[in-house]
């Protein structure tokens, strides 16, 4: 009997999630972000849910040639561009749309020998400062990208820093439309914090004169995978998504504690009360936090309650006390949607680990099985 542990992956939720973006720009084309394989849940996984995206962004060739053998004809766009030469004969075999966003890649384009000139995207360091081309500098990257015969149509890209909280989009979005304010081309500017918490519009020649910055196309991101991009200034539900995945287990043994009774290594927690406890098969060699303290929420069969003392490589411990009648089989849920439909944002579970609920996602272990629900 495998090991009573598994995540599940819910398509109708991916679905849900893309219905709210789409409704939040409703003038905008959508990027469905899928990069490090669709943030742990398996692009092969996400596909169906997302396909109603209008492209898919990702940064690896791999991801790229997995999403053609899926059937996908639309657009991909690769985040990071080439990393080196040989990368842009990927992008003409491929199909791809690539970033440009430093002098090496524009260099790599004037090496490329190739009959169909390529799409790219022309990304502005607009205060991020990762990636692309200063506001200084990024006028005269465009003249020399436009120049090529390698190069079909640029678009216009950057990357807001601070749309997730009070620092906002204003200043990067001002400068971004004074550079490229008679420039032609598509703007690519939103991410999903800036989506949801910023109004947007559709911008051609850069929307002189409307509300919110101009964007073409927009970025989601962690919003279709059901945490919110600007926790805890706003949890999941208030932007109505819906958890894209489950992680739960079940109780492999209980045990009673007395008053003095610790839990764990260390005997970090104390037991202050007579008290049942449940052992759930899931640890950190999982992708659950070592750093997760007493206190961390789960759901024992649907109802909230806490976790106690270390978590250790395989196992877990539960507070039973709310749930009196549950114990050995008891369904545990890590996060996301219980059987019952109650639900644990992700997001809450990593606000208790210090972290986001992104890194909770990519960090599954390749040893949890996936399930897809739909």
């Amino acid at each position: 009997m495998p090991r009573p542990l598994h995540a599940v992956v819910h398509t109708q939720a991916l679905r849900n999630n893309l219905q709210v973006v789409q409704r939040s720009a409703p003038d905008a084309r959508i990027w469905a972000v899928v990069k490090a394989n669709a943030y742990g849940h398996g692009i092969e996984r996400v596909f169906e849910g997302l396909r109603g995206a209008d492209g898919f962004a990702l940064l690896d060739l791999d991801e790229a040639q997995r999403l053609r053998t899926l059937g996908w004809r639309g657009p991909i766009l690769l985040l990071e561009g080439a990393f080196e030469l040989r990368d842009l004969e990927w992008c003409s075999r491929l199909d791809l749309w690539h970033t440009v966003h430093c002098e090496a890649q524009i260099d790599m384009l004037a090496a490329h020998k190739t009959n169909v000139p390529q799409r790219v995207f022309l990304k502005m360091n607009s205060g991020m400062n990762r990636l692309g081309f200063v506001p200084s500098q990024y006028r005269a990257a465009w003249t020399r990208l436009n120049a090529l015969p390698q190069v079909d149509e640029i678009s216009l890209m950057t990357h807001f820093s601070d749309a997730d909280g009070p620092g906002g989009i204003a200043r990067q979005s001002a400068v971004f439309e004074a550079v490229t304010a008679d420039l032609p081309g598509e703007r690519c500017t939103n991410n999903s914090a800036a989506v949801l918490r910023h109004p947007i519009h559709a911008g051609g020649a850069g929307g002189a004169g409307a509300a919110g910055p101009a964007s073409d196309w927009v970025r989601a991101g962690i919003a279709l995978y059901g945490s919110s991009p600007d926790h805890p200034a706003h949890n999941a539900g208030d932007w109505g998504l819906q958890p894209a995945m489950t992680l739960c287990a079940r109780i492999l043994a209980t045990q009673t504690l007395e008053i003095g009774d610790t839990v764990g290594y260390g005997s970090t927690f104390v037991a202050d009360r007579p008290m049942r406890i449940g052992i759930v098969a899931c640890g950190y060699a999982d992708g659950y936090p070592r750093i997760c303290p007493t206190g961390t929420p789960v759901l024992v069969d649907g109802v909230p309650s806490r976790t106690l003392g270390r978590v250790s490589m395989d196992m877990l411990t539960v507070d039973l006390t709310p749930v009196p009648l549950s114990g050995y089989g008891s369904e545990v849920t890590l996060w996301g949607a219980a059987t019952n439909a109650a639900v644990l944002p992700i997001d809450d579970v990593a606000a208790a680990a210090q972290t986001l609920g992104y890194e909770l996602m990519c960090a599954l272990a390749q040893r949890v099985p996936i399930q897809v629900e739909n």
